[in-house]
């Protein structure tokens, strides 16, 4: 009985959103209408498959959100192209990234923004606990008006940023053969105040 009233709550959640305002993809809502023909013929396991490939394709969709976020390259530096990617729950506990990568001569440095992962939980704690996050190297700075856990290595110029935004974002700035100057430069970049507001 249990298990047929979670399906209910399913398949509510599915018709809220094909009767929303929202206009979805054509592909998301031949999922969600497909995965309600499996639910009315008895087919669970097919009606899961249609609901997680939706929600799959939604994922990606929010990916490509964060892809406008990242910054254009600095004066003298180059850029690859934008990636995003969207993970469902059995692949690193789940969560939608997007990442772009810089370069100047010998210099890379990498920018991710993270959302709906599980691993948002555990970067709080560090943020919430500065003794925490000095015992693993880190220092707490502020970047363009943000809570950030800096770790540079002047002899190895390497480092790594995080930036936690409204705890629903996590930015990491990772930098091999730069300067602090150049990877806090990155850092500030990003605008968070934007970020911040996204949906």
């Amino acid at each position: 009985m249990r298990r047929c009233c979670g399906w209910r709550g399913v398949v509510g959640l599915a018709v809220v959103m094909l009767c929303a305002g929202t206009v979805w993809a054509d592909d998301v809502t031949d999922s969600i209408n497909e995965a309600l023909e499996y639910y009315n013929a008895g087919k669970y396991s097919e009606a899961v498959g249609s609901l997680n490939y939706a929600a799959q394709i939604i994922g990606q969709k929010k990916g490509g959100q964060l892809e406008d976020f990242l910054p254009s390259p600095l004066d003298g530096w180059s850029a690859e192209e934008t990636d995003s990617q969207a993970a469902g729950a059995a692949m690193f506990g789940g969560g939608v990234s997007a990442s772009r990568s810089y370069f100047k001569d010998n210099a890379s440095v990498n920018i991710q923004i993270v959302t709906d992962s599980p691993m948002l939980q555990g970067m709080m704690m560090l943020f919430t606990n500065p003794a925490l996050a000095a015992s693993d190297g880190g220092k707490l700075e502020k970047i363009n008006g943000q809570k950030a856990i800096v770790k540079y290595s002047a002899a190895d110029r390497e480092g790594t940023i995080h930036i936690m935004v409204v705890n629903r974002f996590l930015v990491t700035i990772e930098g091999t053969d730069v300067t602090k100057d150049d990877l806090t430069a990155y850092a500030a970049a990003v605008d968070y105040d934007k970020l911040a507001a996204m949906p």
